[in-house]
């Protein structure tokens, strides 16, 4: 098994009502996130997202002309520990380049790595997304309904 690099891009989907798409893991059920995953070899943050779009929910945001937000946000956060052994050996931290995309909710996702998807409010995604860094991206870049 090749190592992934320690790099990633975080994609928060929502759509034209500013519901957030959360997707359940297969690996751990408890855990809901946004689309994430490491970049590959020679891979620009920005390609990374549109791939891990393409790849975990089976949209193409090209196709669509869906417009990807690069927020010029990097988080540094410590690798858990039950995923350490995907990385080179002595690997800790990774850094997350953060993004966000508005898609059409009545589009069908095709999962790949999650067991199930749903569309909630931003309260509901901030009450259970796990990883802080993606709370904080919901908190900043998904507008509040009034």
């Amino acid at each position: 098994m090749a190592y992934k690099k320690p790099e990633s891009a975080l994609v928060v989907l929502d759509d034209r009502h500013h519901r957030v798409l959360l997707l359940q893991r297969k690996d751990d059920p408890t855990f809901w996130q946004s689309v994430t995953g490491a970049l590959e070899e020679g891979e620009l943050p920005a390609e990374t997202a549109r791939r891990e779009v393409a790849e975990e929910i089976g949209i193409d945001a090209n196709i669509h002309g869906f417009v990807l937000n690069n927020h010029n946000k990097q988080n540094k956060y410590e690798i858990r520990n039950r995923w350490r052994h995907r990385y080179p050996p002595g690997t800790v931290f990774n850094t997350e380049h953060v993004f966000s995309l508005q898609i059409d909710s009545a589009l069908p996702l095709v999962l790949t790595e999650h067991l199930q998807y749903e569309w909630v409010c931003k309260e509901d995604a901030l009450a259970r997304l796990w990883s802080p860094s993606n709370k904080e991206a919901v908190s900043l870049f998904v507008p509040s309904v009034p």
